[in-house]
């Protein structure tokens, strides 16, 4: 078969890339950052594409974080090659500034800064074999309405680091929804989530099975994108000897990603 043009959407490409496993877990790489040569953190994230141009999705902590003094010049994520032996990846190095601009794009709303990231992915300097699958704004979920208070949804990436590293997998972990869909918590851009997370999983994928797919490219990808997971939320005055952390997270609503990757 004669290569697929670099145009044509990831989630439309013949069935001959079918892979051994869902295809949650190819859309979700690594995300390393470094400066320079030299490594800082693990963190996850997940493709998103629209009108043919594919973007690495992240928490904005991931690219930059002032408080902490976290100040990557560049990510890596990691590429599958084949699509039947899972075992075969590589690293693929995303630039964050260039000229000294910052490459990634982020968004404010009347409460402040979002913490999500959004940078377009050069995907003509993908090895040929990469083996990926992408969300699209056709698995954004914002008929909230339709998703039920005790629907069980899941957080797909890599906390502490921890992940298949033979074949390149990222984990998930299962979530409860927290506070009402489409009612933003305490006015911020975020609903909350129950679900056991650790650091290394800020940018991972909020998601729940699409039990009808309604288009090739859901069909390609039967899951609903919810939102972004940001961090963990716990109460500044918990005695920290007496009472258990809450045990909930910070989840920005998807729908943000429209207004990051609208085009300039």
């Amino acid at each position: 078969m004669s290569p697929t043009p670099i145009a044509q959407p990831e989630s439309l490409r013949p069935a001959n890339r079918t892979v051994p496993v869902d295809p949650l877990f190819l859309a979700a790489p690594q995300v390393s950052t470094y400066l320079g040569e030299f490594a800082l953190t693990n963190a996850s994230g997940f493709f998103f594409e629209r009108e043919n141009r594919l973007y690495l999705v992240t928490s904005r902590h991931v690219v930059i974080d002032e408080v902490s003094e976290h100040l990557p010049d560049r990510l890596v994520i990691e590429l599958h090659l084949d699509a039947t032996n899972l075992t075969k990846s590589t690293g693929f190095s995303v630039p964050l500034y260039r000229d000294g601009q910052a490459l990634w794009h982020q968004g404010r709303d009347s409460a402040g800064e979002i913490d999500v990231a959004v940078i377009e992915l050069e995907r003509a300097a993908f090895p040929p074999s990469a083996v990926y699958r992408a969300f699209t704004p056709a698995h954004i979920q914002t008929a909230f309405t339709a998703v039920p208070a005790d629907a069980s949804l899941m957080v797909v990436g890599f906390p502490l680091g921890f992940h298949d590293v033979v074949h390149h997998l990222p984990v998930v972990r299962l979530a409860a929804i927290a506070s009402p869909l489409g009612i933003r918590f305490q006015g911020q851009g975020y609903f909350l989530t129950d679900a056991r997370t650790h650091r290394g999983i800020s940018g991972a994928a909020v998601v729940m099975r699409d039990p009808a797919p309604t288009s090739p490219a859901t069909e390609a990808l039967p899951w609903r994108l919810l939102g972004v997971h940001s961090s963990r939320m716990d109460m500044g005055n918990r005695d920290l000897v007496l009472d258990e952390s809450l045990g909930l997270n910070c989840a920005w609503y998807a729908d943000i990603l429209l207004t990051l990757t609208e085009a300039s």
